[in-house]
């Protein structure tokens, strides 16, 4: 078992990580910490009783190429992806490892993810929104929600565990990313490949949400945006594809009118000083980005459909038993 943990800056939260590793029931599992920057010593309470190594690639490749480092760098059935800003409970491991091993075409897991401040759910598996968008199922809603076992359409990376097998046929993350959505387009090249996904609400893990490129930043709002349309062109059912554009005019809507409001992610960006012309200028950059990059795009697209078992109808009923509407995501 691998434990993958890229880290940016290291210090005490990665040490916090760490020290709750220390805890786990599941034992046979190394950890390697890929410092994407300058990594601060280790100051552990307690000495890590784990296999542990670091890589340091010399720069910040971002989350999806640190992450494949180290898939790389072992041959273990089994790789766990955790962000450095979480504690993971003590079963945790040997949950995600149980529920695994119930059913071979299991590929992913995700983990019950719940907020350090006021202990909310963040992420109980993740939904898809037809703009090509992803948003944590059940984010925001009580700790106490989603206590049952169940299917659902990928994990949230920041917390859950991947079968090699999968992996060796479909592909690692996409570097291209280079942060946020790599998971999305991941978890959905699985299921085209049809492999399963299971949420373990035993799994449970604490995490410091978006503590690294902070909640409501320009460079989250920006890579979100623009990998959402990557996501979009690179997986989605044609008939699904073709109602995109519509979907994303109504998210941009229902955006301007929650940013007038007190919650949510929108009116958070704008009280965090973003203007209504900075957010213009976040669309319109990652449009462009998008379109010098279709060529790639689509060569990509050609190359997913060569590992497909799902027909394009079954796909986007997939799709839409997992949906999250344009107005649920802009008021998130």
């Amino acid at each position: 078992m691998t434990i993958a943990i890229p880290t940016l800056a290291g210090g005490p939260v990665l040490d916090s990580c760490l020290e709750a590793l220390n805890a786990q029931v599941f034992r046979e599992f190394e950890v390697v910490i890929i410092n994407n920057g300058i990594l601060a010593a280790m100051n552990c309470c307690q000495p890590l009783t784990f296999r542990h190594r670091v890589i340091s690639p010399g720069s910040n490749l971002g989350f999806g190429a640190a992450i494949n480092l180290a898939i790389r760098s072992g041959s273990s059935a089994y790789v766990a992806t955790l962000n450095d800003d979480t504690e993971p409970h003590p079963e945790w491991l040997s949950s995600l490892v149980r529920e695994m091993d119930m059913d071979p075409r299991t590929g992913m897991c995700a983990s019950r993810i719940l907020m350090r401040t006021g202990g909310a759910i963040d992420s109980a598996g993740m939904l898809i929104c037809f703009d090509g968008s992803s948003k944590q199922r059940g984010h925001s809603q009580a700790p106490d929600s989603f206590q049952a076992r169940d299917e659902v359409l990928f994990p949230s990376a920041c917390a859950a565990l991947y079968r090699r097998e999968m992996l060796d046929e479909i592909g690692l993350f996409d570097e291209d990313y280079f942060l946020y959505c790599e998971d999305t387009d991941l978890g959905l090249r699985a299921r085209w490949a049809g492999w399963k996904c299971r949420y373990v609400p035993a799994a449970t893990v604490v995490h410091y949400y978006s503590s690294t490129a902070g909640a409501f930043s320009v460079m989250k709002a920006r890579f979100v945006e623009r990998n959402r349309l990557w996501v979009a062109l690179k997986n989605f059912p044609v008939g699904i594809l073709l109602v995109a554009p519509f979907v994303t005019i109504a998210r941009y809507l229902w955006q301007l009118s929650a940013g007038r409001g007190e919650a949510g992610a929108t009116a958070s960006f704008f009280r965090s000083g973003n203007s209504l012309f900075a957010a213009a200028g976040i669309v319109a950059r990652a449009h462009w980005e998008t379109l010098l990059n279709l060529p790639l795009l689509l060569r990509k697209r050609a190359k997913m459909r060569k590992t497909r078992r799902l027909g394009p109808v079954e796909f986007s009923r997939l799709m839409y038993r997992h949906r999250i509407s344009a107005r649920d995501i802009a008021r998130a």
